[in-house]
């Protein structure tokens, strides 16, 4: 009635052509859909509660027949008691007259006792009455023809004040009565679990064309938190779970994740097919992505478009003080991250889920930028023409950024587990130690790019005269560019760890060129001119930026005098 009443209200639905409600139910926009669905838990609700009401007043019922039963009970044990006692004065007062003595004789006024007192006096008011007056109630002395027979009818007051006459073979024992007071309860669990699987017809009616799957995020969590309340409503008044709609909830949640995933994994899959591996500015909203998450708000914060375009854009991504050069692909995953993140708080039946999507994201996003610029993938894919020593630092600070955040991922996560799954927080650490071989191979390459270099120019290095030498020069010169490549993308400490490095390649080159050339540290014209080609190689080393307190131990270059 809620789908016809609907309906027959929204003009552009033509009952006349759309035949079948639920053809009819399916036009309609999701707005229009969700209001319905709205009200139809709004009625749920009202029915549940009409019938638990309903179902309170006849157990009241039950339990005002069981304490009248008691009472009854109670009565009959008083008056029985009552009676033994009559019985018991009427034998003192016949043994007293036998043997001659009046009752008077045998006690004062007033001491008679007051069972014989009563009994006295109902023998003297009414000699002739029957044993049993009208009145009297469940005596087994008072028990006539008429009482004894099947058609023996008990009264029974409800509570309005009305008197009902049950017949024996109908009327309840306690026992029949407690459980009935018990049973009550599942009749308001099955009307419970009828407005459950009725929801559930209805949603699976109009999710036949895939309509729920479609929805945007917004629109899905708009929908389940609304499911939800009306579950959590319905437990509240029932007392216990009905699991078919939370079942079709879960269902449905289970597919919104796979199209979620699948969404961004294609979206990040063409981000990086079309990245070509150069810094990005970053636009004022990332940066104010990332100081949220500093607070320690992992959710995305609402835009503000007056605030945004006045300011311009940074070429660094500042993270608790960090400067982090970036490319753009990397600044829209740290999104699409948070939105798995606060997806699962709007969502909490689906963190499991999503955690298992959002490793296979992180783990995707590795992979391929592995291929793409470690493997040159990005050559073909992009149509670049070499990998650069930047395109590879500018990568391992990416995957360095992304590595910061995983920590608070997990512990966003791990907040919102059970326990007993505390087990799959393991995929963020393979994660992590995956990142770290990945950033440690980007390391071994760029050393290998000098150590290349190296071999190239030493291999031919003569010494003699002029200093500083054509191949030290060289080598000086190719030393500057790698430090300008890879300066501003890099923390200096990093730095200095790569040339460290780089010098010990150098050193080891040189020393087997020099072994090969028969020049030893022994204070000739030779060594003269080697230490001199060295001392301009150190110097133009140590001249580059954050590299003057670099310890180049040079003394290693000669071979030890055993």
């Amino acid at each position: 009635q809620c789908v016809v009443n609907t309906v027959s209200q929204i003009e552009e639905i033509d009952t006349e052509v759309v035949v079948k409600l639920a053809d009819q139910m399916r036009m309609m926009n999701f707005p229009q859909w969700f209001d319905l669905l709205k009200n139809i838990f709004s009625k749920f609700t009202i029915f549940l509660k009409r019938v638990k009401a309903t179902l309170n007043t006849i157990r009241s019922v039950v339990f005002l027949v069981l304490d009248k039963n008691q009472k009854t009970r109670d009565l009959e044990d008083t008056l029985q008691k009552n009676s033994a006692k009559e019985s018991m004065v009427d034998s003192e007062v016949a043994y007293l007259t036998h043997e001659g003595m009046f009752i008077s004789d045998a006690f004062g006024d007033g001491e008679l006792p007051a069972g014989a007192a009563d009994s006295a006096s109902q023998r003297n008011t009414s000699p002739n009455s029957e044993p049993c007056s009208s009145d009297s109630v469940s005596e087994p002395e008072c028990t006539t023809d008429s009482s004894s027979s099947k058609e023996h009818t008990s009264s029974s007051v409800t509570p309005g004040g009305v008197e009902m006459m049950i017949g024996e073979d109908m009327k309840l024992t306690d026992l029949e009565l407690v459980r009935l007071a018990n049973n009550i309860q599942e009749l308001l669990y099955n009307a419970s679990d009828v407005c459950h699987d009725r929801s559930v017809k209805f949603l699976m009616a109009r999710a036949k064309d895939g309509f729920l799957e479609k929805l945007n995020s917004t629109e899905f969590v708009t929908l389940s938190r609304l499911m939800e309340g009306f579950i959590l409503d319905t437990e509240q008044i029932c007392g216990r779970k009905s699991m078919s709609l939370r079942g079709a909830l879960q269902s449905q949640a289970n597919r919104f994740v796979n199209r979620f995933h699948e969404e961004r994994k294609t979206k990040l899959s063409l981000l990086l097919d079309n990245e070509r591996w150069k810094q990005a500015e970053v636009p004022a909203e990332f940066q104010d992505l990332v100081d949220s998450v500093s607070d320690g708000r992992i959710s995305l914060p609402e835009k503000k478009p007056t605030a945004t375009e006045e300011r311009k854009p940074a070429e660094f991504l500042i993270v608790e003080g960090q400067k982090y050069a970036t490319v753009g692909t990397v600044l829209l995953l740290i999104r699409i991250i948070l939105e798995y993140c606060q997806c699962v708080d709007n969502i909490p039946s689906i963190t499991t889920d999503m955690l298992t999507r959002l490793s296979d994201l992180l783990k995707y996003f590795n992979s391929r930028s592995c291929q793409l610029v470690l493997g040159a993938g990005a050559l073909q894919v992009v149509g670049l023409k070499t990998i650069t020593t930047k395109n590879l630092a500018l990568s391992s600070r990416c995957l360095q950024l992304i590595v910061h955040y995983i920590p608070i991922i997990r512990a966003h996560f791990e907040a919102r587990l059970q326990p007993k799954q505390f087990s799959m927080l393991r995929h963020f650490d393979h994660i992590t130690k995956d990142y770290h071989d990945h950033i440690a191979e980007i390391s071994a390459k760029l050393v290998a790019i000098m150590d290349s270099l190296f071999d190239k120019l030493l291999s031919k290095y003569e010494v003699k005269a002029p200093v500083p030498s054509a191949c030290f020069r060289n080598i000086c010169k190719q030393m500057a560019k790698m430090h300008e490549a890879i300066y501003d993308l890099l923390p200096e400490e990093q730095t200095q760890m790569l040339f460290l490095r780089i010098n010990a390649s150098y050193k080891l080159h040189l020393k087997r060129q020099l072994a090969h050339l028969n020049v030893v540290n022994d204070g000739g014209p030779l060594n003269g001119l080697v230490t001199s080609d060295v001392a301009f190689y150190t110097g133009n080393l140590q001249a580059l930026k954050g590299l003057n307190n670099l310890d180049l131990n040079m003394a290693e270059i000669w071979e030890q005098k055993r």
